[in-house]
């Protein structure tokens, strides 16, 4: 099953200093459709405006990981952590048994990113962070882990979920494959430019639910970036 959601669809608010996209239920919007995709809870598209941000604010049991499309964003919490994770990087925080976080756009330009969140394994689990460069060049013309609840996973962030974030950068033209579980669910978007998935055309943007398959093949009708969630 393929089913393209197209981003004119998603539910829209524009506060000002954050313009963002919902793909699933989050704060104010609430569809009984889309509480979430297996274990994959948010999928939220968002705009921060220059000298902007998110201030302190609390989380628990829940893997958050943050994709920077442009810009940078600079993150704080009550760990003593700090970093800036820039565009095509990625950091991701285990929320575990609590922490109170903030996320600043401290740059002269708006900042756009996808915030992904996942269901951890098991809830209790202390609170971590972590952020690591991933060139772009290194995932043209195939897929990269980028984050993942494999032990020992080999460059990936570690998650504690069984799923991975995996990433790639295509010129139009391009194909390749992901060998699924058909049990399993994932959920890709096209960060830029217009893709087939199984012969299915999706815009850049649009959010594309998967399950039930045993190979997805993406086609890139446009130099494209995908970014996609394997997930229980």
């Amino acid at each position: 099953m393929i089913d393209i959601r197209p981003f004119a669809g998603l539910a829209h608010r524009d506060h000002g200093w954050l313009d963002t996209r919902y793909h699933f239920s989050f704060s104010d919007y609430y569809d009984t459709d889309r509480m979430g995709w297996g274990a994959l809870r948010v999928w939220n598209d968002d705009v921060i405006a220059a000298k902007a941000g998110f201030p302190p604010h609390p989380h628990s049991d829940m893997e958050i990981i943050t994709f920077v499309r442009t810009g940078a964003i600079t993150h704080q919490d009550s760990l003593g952590n700090t970093g800036r994770t820039a565009a095509g990087d990625v950091q991701v925080m285990s929320a575990g048994s609590g922490v109170v976080h903030a996320e600043y756009n401290l740059e002269d330009e708006d900042t756009s990113l996808f915030q992904i969140w996942i269901k951890p394994d098991s809830a209790g689990a202390p609170p971590d962070w972590g952020m690591r460069e991933f060139p772009r060049g290194d995932r043209a013309g195939k897929w990269v882990v980028l984050a993942s609840g494999e032990p020992e996973r080999d460059g990936a962030l570690p998650i504690r979920s069984d799923a991975k974030i995996l990433a790639a950068k295509l010129s139009a033209g391009d194909r390749i494959d992901y060998a699924a579980s058909p049990w399993r669910h994932q959920y890709m978007v096209s960060a830029s430019g217009r893709i087939r998935v199984n012969g299915e055309e999706a815009g850049a943007k649009d959010g594309i639910a998967i399950t039930d398959v045993e190979t997805i093949t993406v086609e890139a009708i446009d130099d494209a970036e995908v970014v996609m969630v394997d997930a229980r």
